[in-house]
C-alpha cells in the first residue's frame, strides 16, 4: 500500500489540528489587540476568554489527545507492513469522526452529539488497534 494512501487521513487530521490552532490563535490575538480581553486576565490560563474562543481552543486541545493514538497506530501499521485496506478505511472513519466532533465543538457544542462523535472515534480507533494486533499476532513482525 502506498505512503500517500495510508497517510492521507493523517494529513487531514494534522490539517484539522493546525487549522484549529491558528484559528484560535487569531481569535485570541484579535481580542487582546482590540482590548476586549486584557492579557493579564488570561496570562495564566484563566478561563476569561469569550465562549466562542474557548470552544475553538478546546476543539484544538482535543485534537492533541485521542489522535495521538491514531498517529502511532498508522505509523506502526505502515512501517511494520501490517497496514491493510480495512485499517485505511478505519483511518478515514476516525478522521471523519474527528472532523465532525470539531465541527460540533466550535458550533453548537451540543454535549450529547459531541460525546457520541467522540465515542464513535474512540471505538473506531479501538477496532483499528485490535485488528492491527490480531494481524501482528497471526503473522509476526
Amino acid at each position: 500500500m502506498s505512503f500517500a494512501t495510508v497517510f492521507a487521513p493523517v494529513f487531514v487530521q494534522v490539517a484539522l489540528t493546525l487549522a484549529l490552532l491558528f484559528w484560535g490563535g487569531l481569535l485570541r490575538v484579535g481580542l487582546v489587540r482590540s482590548g476586549a480581553v486584557k492579557a493579564r486576565d488570561v496570562a495564566l490560563r484563566e478561563p476569561n476568554w469569550p465562549a466562542h474562543v474557548t470552544r475553538v481552543i478546546n476543539a484544538y486541545q482535543n485534537q492533541l489527545e485521542l489522535p495521538v493514538l491514531f498517529y502511532l497506530a498508522v505509523v506502526a501499521a505502515f512501517f511494520s507492513a501490517h497496514m491493510t485496506v480495512s485499517l485505511v478505511v478505519l483511518s478515514w472513519l476516525f478522521v471523519a469522526s474527528r472532523l465532525l466532533h470539531a465541527l460540533v465543538h466550535v458550533t453548537t457544542n451540543e454535549m450529547a452529539r459531541r460525546f457520541f462523535l467522540f465515542l464513535a472515534g474512540a471505538l473506531i480507533l479501538t477496532l483499528f488497534w485490535l485488528l492491527f494486533l490480531l494481524d501482528v499476532m497471526a503473522g509476526g513482525i
